[in-house]
């Protein structure tokens, strides 16, 4: 899936975009997408400018959008207007390793279960084969009134 599908798919735009290609996916079951990680990124800026961090929550965005991209597909819908996918919950979460300008975070999501519109995924994101982040998450996708 390439950023003109993931555009289709996402209602996230620049700067909050954080899924840049999905490299497979495993209908119902798993993905494996990339977020390239350039020093032009915005919050590099104030975190930290001496020695700039991926912040550790737009990592697990990171893991949450490809999760959605990996939800949508196992229903296979398109998000609309009336609709948002939200976070409902971090369980698990643990950061190993810093991630830096250069670095390409490789994003690994399994679909653990779905129902009435709640999924539970187990994720984590590598860099060099190095676990950078895992957590459970909890999305829902919900109608907006």
């Amino acid at each position: 899936m390439d950023i003109y599908k993931i555009l289709k798919q996402l209602p996230h735009r620049y700067p909050f975009l954080l899924v840049d290609r999905v490299l497979a996916i495993d209908k119902g079951k798993s993905i494996r997408a990339v977020k390239n990680v350039t020093i032009n990124e915005p919050f590099f800026q104030g975190h930290f400018p001496y020695r700039p961090v991926m912040p550790g929550v737009l990592m697990l965005e990171a893991l949450a959008q490809a999760a959605a991209l990996l939800a949508f597909d196992a229903i296979d819908t398109t998000p609309d207007e009336d609709s948002v996918y939200y976070f409902a919950g971090m369980d698990g979460v643990r950061f190993k390793r810093p991630v830096e300008p250069g670095d390409q975070l490789i994003l690994e999501v399994e679909l653990v279960r779905m129902k009435a519109g709640i999924f539970k995924f187990k994720a984590r994101a590598l860099v060099d084969n190095e676990l950078a982040v895992e957590a459970e998450l909890t999305c829902a996708v919900r109608k907006i009134a």
